[in-house]
């Protein structure tokens, strides 16, 4: 039987047109056959392309320099109450197992007379979330870069995310939430200030 050789793909691409990765692609026929399939079958004979694709959109955060992200958007304001960005839509991959992790994210600061601009946090957060991560550690480093560029009085951040390497495989606890925080400054010293964030981010 004649191999299928694929032709232009007549579903749309998910993501934006990038040279090929050989080498990748490659990787993933070699994986498709380790596991018993047939790289070659009509079903599977772009796979290796769009998971290369796939794979490099959802790491492309190794790629990202946050401060070009935030391209300069910090202004003088003179204004010390509580900033919260909240709700914010959070995709990454659990390095252990190379599954999904997914929830929110909810960031909040209070300035120094100094802000950023607000759809800047969601790009920090999505910066962090594109690479192999662990929770705890995405958590910190979304922390740290708020502290780092705006030097605000502090910093809190929460992540609530649900792992697919616990709902799909070992303990196969589908309805298990991971919430993790980083407490800075004076969300870490002062609990009124940290129990107004968490009463501003608790669901309504």
């Amino acid at each position: 039987m004649k191999a299928f050789e694929p032709g232009p793909d007549p579903v749309a691409d998910d993501f934006p047109a990038r040279p090929p990765d050989p080498a990748l692609e490659e990787a993933v026929r070699t994986l498709l056959r380790r596991i018993g399939e047939d790289a070659a079958r009509e079903g599977l004979a772009r796979t290796p392309r769009r998971v290369s694709d796939t794979l490099r959109f959802l790491t492309s955060g190794y790629g990202i320099d946050v401060d070009a992200v935030i391209n300069g958007a910090v202004y003088r304001e003179d204004v010390d109450e509580m900033v919260v960005v909240k709700d914010i839509e959070l995709y990454s991959l659990c390095e252990h197992h190379v599954l999904p992790f997914f929830g929110k994210c909810h960031v909040a600061y209070l300035p120094k007379g100094r802000v950023i601009g607000l759809s800047k946090v969601p790009r920090i957060v999505d910066a962090f979330a594109r690479r192999l991560q662990v929770q705890e550690r995405l958590t910190v480093q979304i922390a740290r870069a708020i502290e780092s560029h705006l030097k605000p009085v502090g910093v809190g951040v929460v992540i609530e995310a649900s792992h697919l390497c616990m709902m799909m495989r070992g303990v196969e606890k589908q309805n298990s939430k991971a919430i993790t925080s980083c407490m800075l400054g004076r969300f870490r010293s002062d609990e009124k200030t940290r129990a107004e964030f968490l009463n501003l981010i608790a669901p309504r």
